[in-house]
Order: structure tokens, then C-alpha cells, then sequence
């Protein structure tokens, strides 16, 4: 999370799954960036059917779009720097796709 936050120092806010509800990860993030707000995305219990949760879907979406790339669809790495620069082109690639052909 230090790489996380010297390389977007500006993040004031940090949405996170209920997974990470409990003192010991607020306490992990209170000790490197105390100004940092979290929020939990709840799901409804009430809900039995699927919904679009906030700023959730965000995520999942980018994941599904980066996983078009066979590349990153399993694990060829055996370095993280490699993976990382295999994540950036696949992000180049989807940037350039937007950009050069507007829907």
C-alpha cells in the first residue's frame, strides 16, 4: 500500500469491500496516510436478485476489460515488474481502442 499511495499521492478516499470493515485494516491506514477517508460499499441483504453496486461495478468492469487480453487471462509471469508492464499495455491498448475509435 506505501508503492499505492507515493504513487497517488493525491487519493483522499478509498472504497473498499465489506471485507475490510474492522479496526486492524483502519488502524494498517491510519499509521500510513491518516487523512486517507475509507468507505465500505455494502451490498443489500434485502436484495435477492443482482444489483449494480456503486463504485464496486467500477472495478469489476476494469478487471473483465483487462482480462480480454489473453496474456493476462493466467499467470506467465514469474516477476511482478513483467506482469506490471504486461498490465500497462493492456491498458495502453484499451486507452488507444477508446480514443481512436468513439462510439
Amino acid at each position: 500500500m506505501t508503492t499505492l499511495f507515493g504513487m497517488f499521492p493525491f487519493l483522499k478516499k478509498l472504497f473498499v469491500d465489506s471485507g475490510y470493515k474492522g479496526p486492524k485494516f483502519a488502524n494498517a491506514l491510519a499509521k500510513l496516510r491518516p487523512h486517507i477517508e475509507i468507505e465500505i460499499v455494502k451490498r443489500s441483504d434485502q436484495v435477492s436478485s443482482f444489483v449494480v453496486l456503486p463504485k464496486r461495478w467500477i472495478v469489476e468492469r476494469t478487471i473483465a476489460w483487462l482480462n480480454r487480453c489473453r496474456r493476462l487471462a493466467k499467470d506467465w509471469e514469474c516477476l511482478n515488474r513483467k506482469a506490471l508492464a504486461f498490465l500497462r499495455l493492456a491498458s495502453i491498448r484499451f486507452m488507444l481502442r477508446k480514443l481512436c475509435n468513439p462510439a
